[in-house]
């Protein structure tokens, strides 16, 4: 869809962005209306306010929401069935069981930490979460100490990961947004996570493990009533009594990694000259390591090995459909975010707030941070604050000569970091920790409000130093 040349001068256009923002957070907050209708009517007024031809606007609205789901579904999608899959075979609590092994009960946190970052890889924060604390609760219970000391690792590795790292929703969305290769995007992101975590979380929860004395909560005792509140109540979604081998378990999740390593190892070595990058052995490489293909491999493979021997064919069919249903409402935000996106850069508000970046001198970097921040204070969810925040910055970053590939890959971590800081009390993520720990409101600010405040912090400064140097 080519964009509308803009009717309105540079200072309309962005008071109407601004209306737009805050006729968005109003609706979310205060009215509670649901994401994707709230994004879906502020596009449809924006699009009215900038004067958009009628006949435009509804192609332009859809031209934007199918170009993103065309991107993230898929991710999603798949994504989400091998994490199903890893989780309701036992996969989490193989890892971590090996990890506390190879790591010792002394340092149990940091073991239950890396499990949740290897296992977070394809499983949502939520789901996630859910499915790892009966094994931090059991941890805890042994060993001693506040539970915080065990939990916080686990719940900012999975906060990291879902913010971070490909395929989940809002950097897969950020990505598609601004045009970075997401083969990239979730090697930066991989990289970045590790270290952030270890910082804003690992080492925080040292602190506040000693700092507030809270003991383990008796609310949630067994592995199996969790796995089945997190399939649904399915009481045949809980976790097998084989469970895997830490090595299946490992292989599986190492896998989309690997092959995408070869997709963007090989055009690397094509663009250096190294190999011939038209060779159809060099072609199959890029093609399977191509993420939408990587995920697809990988989802085929967790559903033969892990469903062989434990569920018959029907019943693995079962488990993967049941995982697609609780991210519908995701996959359709993100596209209304690409909605709105489309919908700015028909108006010219996005060529507009470009020129108005471009005039502060804030770098595109730190601008994405800035307004990521802002939207994640203001309306709480992460994926919301991400799709708007990629959908504004997009113009900007079309706008800035000589980003490299991993320049936009940067951007989009500095996006999710902004995404990340200040969870407070609009913040669905906040509640599920205070709940499940049992914290107060007043504890869960002065705990989890300041982990992920670290956390996007941290990362903002890593993301930041490296967009310098490199």
């Amino acid at each position: 869809m080519e964009t509308t040349a803009p009717t309105l001068g540079t200072a309309p256009l962005l008071l109407i962005a601004a209306a737009a923002i805050a006729v968005l957070l109003f609706l979310v907050i205060k009215v509670r209306l649901h994401a994707f209708v709230s994004l879906s009517l502020v596009s449809l007024l924006v699009a009215l306010a900038t004067r958009i031809p009628l006949a435009d606007i509804v192609p332009t609205m859809l031209d934007g929401l199918g170009g993103t789901l065309a991107s993230v579904a898929m991710l999603v999608g798949l994504g989400v069935m091998i994490g199903r899959m890893l989780e309701v075979t036992g996969g989490a609590a193989v890892l971590a069981q090996a990890l506390i092994r190879l790591f010792g009960e002394k340092r149990a946190p940091l073991a239950l930490g890396v499990a949740s970052l290897l296992f977070g890889f394809p499983i949502f924060f939520d789901a996630g979460l859910i499915v790892m604390l009966p094994i931090v609760f059991s941890v805890a219970r042994r060993l001693g100490g506040s539970v915080l000391l065990y939990a916080l690792p686990t719940a900012g590795a999975f906060a990291v990961m879902h913010a971070f790292v490909p395929p989940h929703p809002g950097p897969v969305t950020a990505a598609d947004l601004l045009g970075a290769h997401m083969g990239t995007t979730l090697l930066v992101g991989t990289v970045l996570a590790v270290p952030t975590w270890y910082i804003g979380s690992y080492l925080y929860s040292l602190y506040a493990g000693r700092r507030f004395e809270l003991p383990v909560p008796a609310d949630v005792t067994t592995d199996a009533d969790t796995a089945d509140t997190a399939g649904g109540g399915d009481a045949g979604y809980a976790k097998h009594d084989r469970p895997p081998h830490v090595g299946t378990v490992l292989g599986i999740l190492l896998l989309p990694m690997v092959l995408i390593f070869f997709n963007t190892g090989v055009e690397t070595l094509a663009t250096a000259g190294t190999v011939n990058g038209d060779a159809t052995w060099a072609r199959a490489m890029v093609l399977v390591g191509q993420t939408p293909v990587a995920l697809l491999i990988t989802a085929i493979v967790a559903m033969f090995v892990l469903g062989r021997g434990r569920y018959p064919r029907d019943r693995v069919e079962q488990i993967v459909n049941g995982a697609l249903g609780p991210v519908c409402s995701i996959i359709l935000i993100t596209g209304a975010g690409g909605m709105f996106g489309g919908v700015l850069r028909a108006s010219g508000i996005g060529e507009a707030l470009a020129s108005s970046l471009e005039s502060t001198g804030l770098p595109v970097i730190v601008a994405a941070f800035v307004v990521a921040t802002a939207l994640r204070v203001a309306q709480g969810s992460a994926t919301v604050a991400l799709t708007t925040t990629a959908a504004l910055v997009a113009p900007a970053v079309e706008a800035s000569p000589g980003l490299s590939t991993i320049d936009l890959s940067l951007i989009v971590i500095a996006i999710a970091c902004g995404s990340t800081v200040l969870s407070h009390v609009n913040d669905s993520g906040f509640w599920l920790v205070g709940r499940f720990l049992g914290m107060d409101v007043a504890t869960t600010l002065r705990t989890w409000t300041v982990m992920e405040t670290l956390i996007g912090l941290v990362g903002f400064a890593f993301a930041l130093v490296l967009s310098l140097l490199l």
